[in-house]
């Protein structure tokens, strides 16, 4: 028996796990539905190119067919193993906007606040090439610089500069707008996820239980009070007291208090599952940014491509890396990006860009060859929301993702001048001497029709959905401002499904903080 339970060892789940058992008179269980972070394309930056061909280690999410995308179900991986999505994303570190968290503070108390917010980023951060005011250099996640850029990133943050946007060698510090090149969660060249930073060092506690492979069929309660999990073939049980977090994700957590009786009533009494609690808001409020790219051949070999010369490339990369922690293989691919506005008249940014210097098609599942780059462009404060439903009583199946992208008007008018952002950058000299031809959205494609168009062809996420289990200081919100499910007792969500709004930028460091918060909340602090 146990004093906490986790579900899920992602971003969240492993800062919560190292914390809690930071008492050695609390026992604590950390359960993981996928393997233990074993396979070299998570450690090796550069494997995450090949990561979206990975079966073991992500959950491979499809969504319902969206209306407003064509009726297209668009994939959504999501990390199924130590780590969760930190060992499968692109690495960067990015906080948000600071506007964010005053949002935060007005739904859920000041303790969300950007000041709390940053501070907690601070603590938290092991920065090892920047030492001032606005970074920690003695925290557990380790921040790096890329250990390689490829000369065509740098010259996109050029050519972002020819296009009047401001060079920003750090997008963590005193702003957020501008263009270049990104900081990684990276360690000596190689990926540094949360299970990394908060569960390898603490693997040798006798009071922390990590179980891998255990898929959780639903929460168990007596007199609506937590006491434990159902797995498949056996309970794990909590002490008298003791409480379950679930830290899941965006999908997978309200899917599981759903199953256990927590939800809108009329849609679990369907299924045939008890009410519990009809917390109607479970599942709603879903946000993610929709991302569309511009792709371009180009001349010369500095781009990564499959052509001819890739077999002895990654032979030298290959060597350098093993030896050295050097070259090509220490790439996000996504080194570089920026962010900017769509309009001049909007107070900050809601545009953000990741330049891969590759050809990159349906999240890399599709081989592309040849030289070339991408540029991908996303609506960084989306008024669409969508809702994550059950699709059927069995746990191991899949829940049915409504994403509902494109359902606010105003969100295709900020894609599509997002759109016309991204191919003007790429037609600014520094960087348009590499080009030689747009491949997509192609030459031809010029009216907003014609890219309206495009977009609802081609648009995908650019994997950050969060809000599923919204928090806030209202009866109606899923969580109180302190993670506590409201209508039960010894429960609390820890992970993206709890953030009462969208984060402006990438969403896992947000994720981390949201862990330390509520782990510090539980220990009074």
């Amino acid at each position: 028996m146990f004093d906490y339970i986790i579900v899920g060892a992602g971003s969240a789940g492993c800062v919560m796990a190292n914390r809690l058992s930071e008492n050695p008179e609390k026992r604590v269980c950390l359960v993981e539905a996928g393997p233990p972070d074993k396979s070299p394309l998570i450690h090796i930056p550069l494997g995450l190119a090949l990561l979206a061909h990975a079966r073991g280690i992500n959950w491979r999410y499809e969504t319902a067919p969206e209306p407003q995308l064509n009726n297209r179900s668009l994939y959504w991986p999501r990390g199924k193993t130590l780590g969760g999505s930190s060992s499968i994303n692109a690495m960067i570190y990015m906080r948000g906007h600071p506007e964010d968290y005053e949002g935060w503070a007005k739904a859920a108390g000041p303790q969300w606040g950007w000041e709390r917010a940053r501070e907690l980023f601070l603590a938290m951060e092991g920065n090892t090439a920047r030492a001032d005011s606005h970074h920690g250099t003695k925290g557990p996640l380790t921040v790096s610089d890329l250990v390689h850029v490829n000369p065509l990133s740098r010259a996109f943050v050029q050519a972002g500069g020819e296009c009047q946007f401001p060079a920003n060698e750090d997008f963590n510090g005193e702003r957020q707008d501008g263009v270049g090149i990104y900081q990684v969660t990276q360690k000596d060249g190689a990926r540094f996820s949360a299970a990394r930073a908060f569960l390898e060092p603490v693997l040798g506690r006798a009071n922390l239980t990590v179980e891998t492979g255990a898929a959780v069929e639903r929460i168990l309660f007596e007199n609506r009070r937590a006491t434990g999990l159902r797995l498949r073939g056996r309970d794990i049980l909590l002490r008298p007291g003791g409480e379950v977090m679930v830290c899941g994700g965006a999908v997978n957590s309200p899917q599981l208090l759903m199953l256990s009786g927590i939800g809108p009533g009329e849609e679990l009494s369907r299924f045939g599952i008890e009410v519990l609690h009809d917390a109607r808001e479970t599942g709603a409020n879903l946000a993610d940014h929709l991302d569309i790219t511009v792709l371009a051949a180009t001349r010369g070999r500095d781009a990564i491509g499959m052509a001819p010369g890739l077999l002895p490339r990654l032979v030298r990369s290959g060597f350098a890396y093993a030896k050295h922690r050097q070259g090509e293989l220490t790439s996000n691919v996504a080194e570089a990006g920026g962010f900017v506005k769509s309009d001049p008249a909007r107070e900050r940014p809601n545009l953000q860009f990741h330049f891969i210097p590759a050809l990159m098609r349906d999240h890399g599942r599709k081989t592309t060859f040849g030289y070339g780059v991408t540029l991908h462009v996303c609506d960084l404060l989306p008024k669409s929301r969508g809702r994550i439903s059950l699709a059927s009583r069995d746990a191991s199946a899949p829940p049915k993702i409504e994403a509902n992208y494109l359902s606010h008007p105003d969100d295709i008018g900020v894609l599509l001048d997002g759109l016309k952002v991204a191919r003007r950058v790429l037609e600014a000299p520094a960087i348009k001497k590499h080009i030689k031809a747009e491949l997509l959205p192609g030459p031809n494609a010029r009216s907003d029709d014609a890219l309206i168009a495009d977009i609802r062809a081609r648009a995908e996420t650019i994997y950050h959905p969060v809000g599923s289990c919204r928090m806030g200081r209202d009866a109606a919100s899923v969580v109180d401002p302190e993670a506590r499910v409201r209508g039960v007792e010894g429960l609390r969500v820890v992970d993206a499904s709890i953030m009462p709004s969208i984060i402006a930028g990438n969403t896992n460091a947000p994720v981390m903080m949201i862990a330390e918060n509520v782990s510090r909340m539980m220990r009074g602090r």
